[in-house]
């Protein structure tokens, strides 16, 4: 009779014979002729009909082996979107227009001559081109100091809007356009005056303080090209 750890012994060489009949019957993966599965760098060795074995490197971080146990597909890789570009900002235009007050107007009047009307029927033509997509045009009359403020408060208003009602007649919008008075406000011509008592002479050297300013201000719409 056999003894205990003879039987135990025959049962160990069984086992063995058993396991290596198994493993013969399942090809794996061949290294250098041989039947032996390759560990691979992430530390799993994979056969032929997809049985894994992880060797004592193996950690979680490494399942990259598909089909092994803790392996998680990566996700597809998403391209980043392309950044937004801001539109320009707009770009704001402004410009101003000068006219001697004598070529529009007789001394001490209001009404347009028709030299003046030729000068403003040009000039609206420079303001068209300006072509603003909002914004408007300010007409601002000015006088010399000859007179009092009311006086050439009053005057100033009403040359400015002389040429204001002559521009919307051209074809300007009414609705961009305005008239302003300013009297004898911002002269240009200073203290170059002041020691000239003659008042022919006076006037004469105040005219560059006798004038209308249109100042057109507004917004040009920027368009942007097309991207290719």
């Amino acid at each position: 009779m056999l003894s205990l750890k003879q039987t135990m012994l025959s049962l160990a060489v069984v086992s063995a014979l058993s396991m290596g009949s198994a493993i013969a019957a399942t090809t794996a993966y061949s290294t250098n002729g041989t039947n032996v599965a390759p560990t691979n760098v992430e530390g799993v060795v994979k056969n032929s009909i997809g049985e894994c074995w992880r060797t004592g490197t193996w950690s979680k971080d490494q399942a990259t082996v598909e089909g092994c146990d803790g392996y998680v597909k990566p996700q597809p890789v998403v391209a980043a979107p392309a950044p937004v570009v801001p539109a320009p900002a707009p770009v704001v235009k402004s410009k101003t227009f000068t006219l001697q007050a004598d070529v529009l107007f007789d001394f001490n009047k209001s009404t347009l001559k028709p030299a003046g009307k030729d000068a403003l029927d040009k000039l609206y033509q420079e303001i068209v081109n300006i072509d603003p997509k909002d914004g408007e045009a300010v007409v601002v009359g000015y006088t010399d100091r000859i007179g009092s403020d009311k006086y050439n408060n009053a005057l100033s208003q009403r040359r400015a809007q002389s040429v204001v009602d002559h521009l919307v007649a051209k074809g300007a919008p009414a609705d961009k356009i305005r008239a302003e008075g300013r009297g004898k406000a911002d002269p240009v011509t200073g203290d170059t005056c002041n020691k000239i008592k003659a008042r022919k002479q006076l006037i004469e050297c105040l005219a560059p303080d006798r004038r209308v300013e249109i100042e057109v201000k507004g917004v040009k719409e920027v368009v942007v090209p097309a991207t290719k």
